[in-house]
């Protein structure tokens, strides 16, 4: 009886050592098998995009750019009127800390002129993809909806006074920078159709291409209308996105002659400079 307490005491005492080293080891595994599991799980959030706002659509644009781009606007002799084509007037949106824009048409003797600003913010709700990266990916859709033309023969920046940005698209988007009329104005307000005499660019020069030299990446598109029994209208866009806001211009003219042709380094040049004076506002 004795030696039976005795083995039984004995495994007492070897199921309590037992059970302390299996204790042990499982909390050593779990401190173990914790640290690799949390450090994979554990993914630093992406950062979000440098801009929280957006700026005020119709306020963006200067009265003095607001000349150059419609130049029916010196033409308004009722000063409520012109100060309401000064205004402009903003383009529906439903959450302006995302996406806001300012629409202006003008009308003049010789040419009917529309501008569209647009901002749009954008934010990744993916805590792995940055605001920045998903704005990248959206401007990405814009170019190839742009259709940009492959490139051509390279284009002297120092020449034009153009970026030589990558060109892209369908032939039918090239635009023609030699206008049908040959009658040159000297008034300030003329359209763009009148050519510039120190015009140095070819049609080649002004095809829609890519942007190096604006935001973080930006590219020119330039559409002529086809013929028909009304003027042919030229809509050239500029749209450049910085960190993660994306700027879209749209400027549009359209002469009230038929047979005439808007200018085409010209408007891309007035659509370049207000893109420009915007990059430069949200950097600021």
């Amino acid at each position: 009886m004795q030696r039976k307490a005795y083995v039984s005491g004995v495994a007492a005492l070897l199921a309590v050592l037992l059970a302390g080293c299996t204790g042990s080891s499982g909390e050593g595994d779990t401190t173990d098998n914790s640290n690799p599991g949390s450090a994979g799980q554990a993914t630093a959030a992406a950062q979000p995009g440098k801009y929280r706002t957006l700026p005020e659509p119709c306020g963006a644009v200067s009265h003095d750019t607001l000349d150059a781009l419609l130049p029916g606007i010196a033409q308004i002799t009722d000063q409520e009127q012109r100060d309401k084509a000064y205004d402009g007037e903003a383009t529906l949106t439903y959450d302006t800390d995302r996406k806001v824009g300012c629409r202006w048409k003008v009308e003049s003797a010789d040419a009917t002129d529309h501008l569209l600003i647009d901002f749009e913010r954008v934010v990744s709700y993916d805590n792995t993809v940055s605001d920045d990266s998903q704005a990248e990916e959206l401007f990405a859709t814009k170019v190839e909806a742009a259709d940009l033309p492959e490139p051509t023969t390279p284009i002297s920046e120092t020449e034009t006074g153009t970026d030589t940005g990558t060109a892209s698209g369908s032939s039918s988007a090239v635009p023609s920078s030699t206008p049908s009329s040959t009658s040159p104005s000297s008034s300030s307000a003329s359209p763009s159709s009148t050519p510039s005499s120190s015009s140095s660019a070819t049609p080649a020069d002004l095809q829609p291409r890519t942007l190096g030299d604006l935001g973080d990446e930006a590219f020119l598109d330039d559409v002529l209308s086809s013929s028909g029994s009304t003027a042919r209208q030229r809509t050239v866009t500029v749209a450049f996105r910085t960190s993660n806001v994306i700027v879209t211009i749209e400027y549009e003219e359209q002469p009230a002659t038929v047979g005439i042709v808007p200018d085409s380094e010209e408007l891309q040049d007035r659509a370049r400079k207000l893109a420009a004076r915007l990059a430069d506002s949200l950097a600021g």
